[in-house]
């Protein structure tokens, strides 16, 4: 293949056709690698401790660890650890094999641990060797149902020791699963470069792998870029590139799943989401694949989210929705939230609502039964799809030793046209699933758009409005994917002065960085928050609010304290700009008019429009509107 320089727009060909000659069932083997022994990242960004535990002089890499003699080290570490409480509640797999090489110019030890529900750990088995040979352990996984995990320690008790090749191991089932890997990328072609190179870099990872689709939806294409053109020329006909218009992450991962579900041998499939912006670890992609494999049911499997700002970090152990209050990522009962993973082990299993599509696996049975995702354009089409599963019958498992590094959600700006998806798409999920109650919806959506106005956000207010309204129109609105509104929500909101960044030196006379501001003690009781949203409600409209000019960081830009202001330099949650919020009082007074008014409709029409979506669902997530969306003649 021709070599490209950044700027050369030759088209890479869409290669669909290739789903037909390279998603095969892999070969027949008597075991199957289920993890790897890791000891080092691929990227500098991650420290060493996420895989393996040094104590004296000790060297890592990839896929070796060099122990000095006295030195030792152990796996009990995040990806070190293997999951034994999932491996014994979701598979029938009974015994767990450990083999490794090892060099010891002395004698060493070897020890499995094993840890339960609370973290307590126990001794499993000890082996003492000399010189170089294979280890090699079965080790029966039992008493797990409730937590716990195994891993392996090492001690160069006399003379220096090299371990390499280490393998865990079950016993392969008769039939293994093609498998595919979908990249929705939009105009982030460097970032979407790096990730499939990273894939692509690891034989090992990829030796299962028949297919990584990257479905590009931008005008900055991946295939400009003469990194991905070298990523293509290493993958040949695996690499199935696919253009098309701009359909949110909903229609480019939707694309994916339904190229490789329609091609040939794909009714045992499992078919792997992942962003293009991720810190990827290909090990997950093995991993995920393998317990995939394995499961006694076809099962969702998804990764963890780990933070690219921290890499040590967790974002949650797994997931759920709160339906009534068009929430998601609520923890689940026994999962973890913002842990140190240097510092905590995720010791008690816990089960998943949905998992994100950072990194997630879809079997293709399940893609049959349950259809396409449904065309929201993005926010909550993952969610959807994991709750339309688990209502089928299918669970979703999030592994806690498999994940990839995603930028911080905390650090993404919460005032942006994005609100309009994650409110709308939220009543629809809500409609489809949830009790729905006419009353409770209605009461909480006045009440976050009423939050909005006393702090001065009218245009994010005038998002949350429309979001509604659009919800209120039906099925239909969304015909097209999702793409016209785009447009209209960049003209609703360029009205609204405030939903404007700028820069914070800028801003001069608007702030006042001297202003004392002992208001930031204060927090309302939560059974006294509606008394005080009225009475800040009652202070903004009167004009009886402190008119000193004031800075808000972003970690005090609640409501309650931002509304006591005529005006607010609020500084968004990206920490890149800040925003001048300003009383308007005929502009709130028209924004709480429009709310009463959707949030009316919503309470009368909430039974009707519960079973208009729920009528519409097969339709809109068949093949047949996706194809329609596509253009491609079914």
């Amino acid at each position: 293949m021709e070599q490209a320089t950044a700027g050369d727009t030759t088209p890479i060909d869409s290669n669909i056709g290739a789903l037909e000659e390279v998603l095969t069932e892999p070969a027949g083997r008597d075991r199957l690698i289920v993890q790897r022994g890791l000891f080092a990242s691929l990227s500098p960004r991650v420290p060493e401790k996420m895989y393996v535990f040094t104590k004296g002089a000790a060297a890592a890499d990839r896929t070796g660890l060099q122990l000095a003699d006295g030195a030792s080290a152990n796996t009990n570490t995040y990806f070190g650890r293997f999951p034994a409480s999932f491996w014994q509640r979701w598979t029938d797999v009974d015994t767990v094999h450990i083999e490794l090489a090892y060099a010891s110019s002395g004698s060493a030890t070897f020890s499995v641990w094993a840890s339960d529900a609370r973290g307590r750990e126990r001794l499993v088995t000890v082996e003492k060797v000399s010189g170089s040979g294979d280890l090699d352990l079965d080790l029966t996984i039992e008493r797990f149902v409730d937590g716990g995990a195994l891993w392996i320690s090492a001690e160069a008790t006399s003379g220096s020791l090299n371990i390499s090749d280490v393998r865990w191991t079950v016993a392969a089932p008769e039939h293994l699963r093609p498998a595919a890997v979908v990249i929705c990328t939009h105009n982030r072609a460097d970032d979407c470069s790096v990730t499939v190179g990273t894939l692509a870099s690891d034989d090992g990872a990829m030796a299962d792998i028949d297919a990584v689709c990257v479905v590009d939806q931008g005008t900055d294409q991946v295939q400009t870029r003469a990194a991905f053109r070298d990523v293509a020329d290493r993958l040949g006909n695996k690499l199935v590139y696919i253009t098309q218009p701009n359909l949110g992450g909903a229609g480019g991962f939707s694309r994916g799943m339904y190229e490789i579900t329609g091609s040939p041998n794909s009714a045992h499939a499992n078919v792997i989401l992942m962003d293009d912006d991720i810190l990827c670890e290909p090990e997950s992609v093995l991993r995920m694949n393998a317990f995939a494999n394995m499961t006694v049911q076809p099962t969702i499997v998804g990764a963890q989210m780990l933070s690219l700002s921290n890499p040590q970090m967790l974002h949650v152990s797994a997931e759920r929705e709160v339906l009534d209050e068009i929430t998601a990522g609520e923890l689940t009962p026994g999962a973890r939230m913002g842990i140190d993973l240097v510092k905590k082990k995720q010791d008690a299993r816990f089960d998943a609502g949905w998992n994100g599509w950072w990194t997630c696996l879809l079997p293709a049975e399940i893609i049959a039964d349950c259809g396409l995702p449904i065309p929201l354009f993005f926010q909550w089409d993952d969610i959807e799809y994991g709750i339309r599963a688990r209502f089928a019958g299918h669970p979703t498992v999030t592994l806690p030793n498999a994940g990839v590094w995603h930028a911080d959600f905390y650090l993404k700006d919460y005032d942006d046209w994005a609100r309009y998806f994650s409110i709308r798409n939220g009543l629809i999920v809500s409609s489809i699933y949830g009790r729905f109650d006419a009353n409770d919806i209605s009461k909480y959506l006045f009440r976050k758009i009423g939050e909005l106005i006393v702090s001065m956000q009218y245009g994010l207010a005038a998002t949350f409005i429309k979001a509604a309204e659009d919800f209120l129109a039906g099925p239909d609105f969304l015909h097209d994917g999702g793409q016209a509104v785009l447009g209209e929500l960049r003209e609703l909101r360029a009205k609204y002065p405030e939903t404007q960044p700028q820069s914070a030196a800028k801003v001069g006379a608007d702030s006042d960085p001297h202003t004392q501001m002992s208001v930031w003690e204060f927090e309302p009781d939560k059974k006294r928050e509606g008394l005080v949203l009225a009475k800040r409600a009652v202070q903004q409209f009167t004009g009886r609010v402190d008119r000193r000019s004031v800075t808000v960081p972003a970690h005090f830009a609640n409501w309650w304290h931002v509304s006591l202001f005529d005006k607010a330099v609020v500084t968004d949650s990206s920490q890149n700009a800040v925003r001048v919020r300003r009383r308007d009082k005929d502009t709130a007074v028209d924004l709480a008019k429009q709310a009463a008014k959707v949030c009316w409709r919503l309470r009368k029409e909430a039974p009707r429009m519960k079973k208009v979506w729920q009528e519409a669902l097969p339709q809109l997530t068949s093949r047949e509107n996706w194809a329609r969306l596509y253009g491609i003649a079914e």
